[in-house]
């Protein structure tokens, strides 16, 4: 039963913030191919819910927020890099920049279409969970200096 605590947590992080997955999964000694899968599978059912749920999460929250000013410094940052990146560049960026529900809701929020947002979610979780959990599980060495002490 540990075990599959094990696993579940993995993919509940990943699905939170893209790389406690991977780090939770590599600390407990989980085999690589299952992190891998379990990481792009915890993003990827946060994309999912944004993907169709997204309107009315959105309007969930919103009864409990206050009255926000439509044009943030947050919000002129994110069309920047909208325009400058587009739907690919966004998408490809959510694992590292972004966490999956932020990206989720943002690709989302800007209008694409549903089957093009998933299919470079997709991409971009299964490439990012492999580069993410290897380079945590064989090559720590490289990432480590930027890691505060």
């Amino acid at each position: 039963m540990a075990t599959a605590l094990k696993y579940f947590t993995v993919y509940f992080l990943s699905g939170l913030k893209f790389v406690f997955g991977p780090t939770f999964g590599v600390a407990n000694n989980l085999p690589v191919p299952a992190i891998i899968i379990l990481t792009a599978l915890g993003m990827m059912t946060t994309i999912y819910l944004f993907t169709f749920f997204g309107d009315e999460i959105r309007r969930f929250f919103a009864r409990f927020r206050k009255k926000k000013r439509i044009f943030s410094k947050k919000s002129r940052r994110f069309v920047r890099i909208w325009r400058k990146f587009g739907l690919k560049g966004m998408c490809l960026l959510t694992p590292l920049i972004l966490t999956p529900p932020g990206g989720g809701l943002l690709v989302n929020l800007l209008g694409s279409k549903k089957k093009i947002i998933l299919k470079w979610m997709w991409i971009s979780a299964l490439l990012w969970s492999t580069i993410i959990t290897l380079i945590i599980k064989y090559a720590f060495w490289l990432v480590e200096d930027f890691i505060p002490s």
